[in-house]
């Protein structure tokens, strides 16, 4: 009898424990995101148009609408031409198994091309910084939004 109900007694615990992890692990996705007053938007139109206006006031340059038109003025000293060396021991730092940005390119690939990719991505950076023009493509980004603990919001 003392067998019996330590047994039950002990899947009970088990059944507590697994119901407790299982519930732990799951989150509900939730697709509502606050505006400026506070209100709750539940449409995917205006969820991204809040996003959209949210970063344009986070990275508005002092009331300048173009970032590319607003001046910057620097007292650093002029910084050399970069090497091809340099470029090497970025690639060779560069982690494997990543996420590639827009241009769908992996690490791997930038890796893999060994010298003669080094050198062709050196005369690009090097024309870059001689003409002080970055391709328009470069301007663009990815922005992902992490959320806090508990706040999806």
């Amino acid at each position: 009898m003392i067998n019996l109900k330590l047994a039950v007694r002990s899947n009970t615990l088990g059944i507590c424990i697994g119901a407790r992890v299982f519930k732990k692990a799951y989150h509900p996705r939730c697709n509502v995101v606050k505006d400026e007053k506070v209100d709750l938007l539940a449409n995917c139109n205006s969820i991204v148009v809040r996003w959209r206006n949210y970063f344009y006031q986070l990275f508005n340059v002092h009331g300048v609408k173009d970032v590319r038109q607003a001046e910057i003025h620097t007292a650093e000293p002029l910084v050399t031409e970069p090497r091809d060396s340099e470029l090497e021991l970025a690639l060779a730092k560069l982690k494997s198994h990543k996420s590639p940005g827009i241009e769908q390119i992996p690490a791997e690939l930038f890796k893999a091309g060994g010298r003669k990719i080094c050198l062709e991505i050196h005369k690009l950076i090097t024309f870059i910084w001689k003409t002080e023009k970055l391709p328009e493509e470069w301007k663009e980004s990815i922005i992902v939004p992490v959320h806090k603990k508990r706040t999806k919001t």
